[in-house]
């Protein structure tokens, strides 16, 4: 998605690999310069205020009472700050401080915006498969440590690519762009490593645990129907679809390009076809830091009441 020298592609180099290089690739973009920049700002607006509405309120009604609570505080966090890096996305300013810090924020927010999906729905599963034996598991104190252990996890996975990180000169239009620059001698390693950490992360692990958690938790309330437990899923059931609707098709797609890295779907136009997808997947992923205050206020009782 790099047109007119603006880079707005969450990482352009990345899957460009020899594959595809003698393919001729569409000389027009997909989606104009100024609609992009608009969709930017649109989803940074909708997410600032959204979001800082949702710490507001936790912080200061609903207060920090249970695990979940604090899953949702951090989790409004990471999309708060994943939706202020757009507008650095959106114009490209040419400093190499902001480039690390796009990058610091989008594979930050990207691995703990996972994890802290994650931690929900294995919260919900304790709570409801394990009501008994789970009053203990589920304080306050230790959502705290997994919260922060959540964050540390996410820097170190993310610190490589903040490293590498470097304005490169594009000569077609002079202008530099913000992408990874890695040593020659191990950037196909470098590649395939933050190719496969996304999908290890979210695919092979998040995802199926995230299914696992909630087919026991349906399991269990169709044997025994109680409207306040349905009450009780129903807002993270809602966050945990909506993250899966919009990053497991960036996740997919990361995972065909890394196919084509062990010379599969080698095709100029499998190549196209997977270069059009992820700009598509890009843009649903990214809008994904403004949905969730959507979801809690139509879903989410507690929240409706407090606010």
């Amino acid at each position: 998605m790099n047109t007119s020298g603006v880079n707005f592609s969450l990482y352009p180099d990345i899957y460009d690999y020899d594959y595809n290089s003698t393919c001729d690739q569409d000389p027009n973009p997909v989606l104009s310069d100024t609609v992009l920049r608009l969709f930017y700002c649109v989803v940074f607006g909708f997410g600032l205020i959204g979001n800082s509405t949702v710490i507001w309120v936790l912080l200061q009604f609903i207060k920090l009472k249970t695990m979940a609570d604090v899953c949702l505080l951090n989790l409004a966090l990471s999309d708060l700050i994943f939706a202020v890096s757009l507008p650095l996305w959106a114009f490209n300013f040419q400093i190499l401080a902001l480039c690390k810090v796009m990058t610091a924020i989008y594979q930050v927010g990207f691995y703990s915006g996972t994890l802290f999906v994650t931690l929900m729905s294995l919260d919900r599963y304790v709570a409801i498969v394990h009501a008994v034996s789970s009053m203990r598991a589920r304080t306050l104190h230790r959502g705290i440590i997994a919260s922060i252990s959540i964050w540390a996890v996410s820097i170190i996975i993310a610190a490589p690519q903040v490293k590498y990180a470097s304005l490169e000169i594009d000569p077609e239009n002079n202008l530099s762009q913000c992408q990874p620059l890695y040593p020659e001698d191990s950037m196909e390693f470098w590649k395939m490593r933050r190719n496969l950490s996304e999908n290890i992360v979210a695919l092979f692990v998040c995802l199926p645990i995230m299914i696992f958690c909630y087919v026991k938790i349906l399991i269990v309330l169709s044997k025994s129907p109680n409207s306040k437990k349905d009450k009780a899923i129903r807002l993270i059931f809602a966050i945990v679809c909506v993250f899966v609707m919009c990053w497991v098709p960036y996740n997919v797609t990361v995972f065909l390009q890394t196919l084509q890295i062990f010379e599969i779907l080698v095709s100029c136009s499998a190549s196209r076809s997977i270069s059009l997808t992820m700009s598509f997947a890009e843009i649903i992923a990214l809008s994904h830091c403004c949905l969730n205050p959507i979801i809690y206020a139509f879903a989410g009782e507690k929240f409706r009441k407090s606010l």
